[in-house]
């Protein structure tokens, strides 16, 4: 059974902007999807919808085998936990580690293991020694990975990472990379929304293209940057990845290893 399910999905916003026109997908559990495509395609109204903040007008979002028009919040905040694209709308307290600890308290846990839960978090997004500075006294990329701790301290089977790389250097990019594989490896689906087309290569077995409120593509980063595919793609104001473009250029397909590219060019 799919973790979340959503069928004929169709949303507007007041003012009668259609931001879902009739979403079908399918993520199973353990999976790792990216959806991209342009500002306004619907990516963050579509994963607005798996954890309740949003509930479809038309069609089903079905998560975990729940309705999520019949479905209480709180249920929802329980298994699926998403991390905002602006940081600063998630924080309000007044320590990293009260942050953090906010969400996974009320998922339930305490003493011991709400502490272990929020290290965990703070360990893997690398702020571990920054448990008792007040948020706003990080920069804007740290803010960022606070709110992606939160949502990891809260233990759901299901996490949303909405704009994950947004503000981040190198060494940022490299945590987030580390982070979806560590949540991959304990077998939670892990679901980003990013316009970085090469992190989305890199990191996600699946990528979902969004245009005008629609899935226009679906499949793994090697059939979605397939050449073939970059009309469709373009049609979304997205370009290839680079590595697709010289993986195309060399033969190599549309995942090169740096291996086969160095191999290629020295022939």
């Amino acid at each position: 059974m799919s973790e979340i399910s959503c069928q004929g999905v169709v949303f507007d916003y007041q003012g009668g902007v259609r931001a879902l026109d009739g979403v079908d997908l399918a993520i199973g559990a353990g999976e790792r999807v990216a959806i991209v495509g342009q500002n306004g395609s619907g990516k963050t109204t579509l994963v607005r919808h798996f954890n309740g903040l949003l509930r479809p007008q038309a069609g089903s979002v079905i998560v975990g085998g729940l309705d999520t028009k019949e479905t209480r919040i709180a249920r929802l905040a329980a298994m699926v936990g998403l991390g905002f694209q602006d940081p600063d709308r998630q924080i309000f307290a007044g320590s990293v580690r009260a942050e953090v600890a906010f969400g996974a308290r009320n998922m339930g846990r305490r003493g011991q293991e709400l502490a272990e839960a929020v290290e965990s978090a703070l360990e893997l997004v690398g702020l571990a020694g920054e448990a008792e500075t007040n948020p706003y006294d990080l920069g804007y990329s740290r803010r960022k990975l606070l709110t992606i701790a939160s949502v990891l301290a809260m233990g759901t089977p299901v996490v949303v990472l909405d704009e994950p790389t947004t503000g981040q250097d190198a060494r940022g990019v490299r945590t987030i990379e580390g982070i979806v594989a560590a949540l991959a490896g304990e077998g939670r689906t892990v679901i980003g929304v990013s316009h970085d087309l090469r992190f989305v290569a890199e990191t996600f077995a699946r990528v979902v293209v969004m245009r005008d409120g629609r899935v226009v593509l679906d499949g793994t980063p090697a059939e979605v940057f397939a050449e073939d595919a970059w009309p469709t793609l373009r049609s979304t104001h997205l370009e290839p990845p680079y590595a697709a473009r010289v993986g195309a250029r060399l033969g190599l397909g549309s995942t090169p290893t740096e291996q086969s590219v160095v191999a290629a060019l020295s022939d």
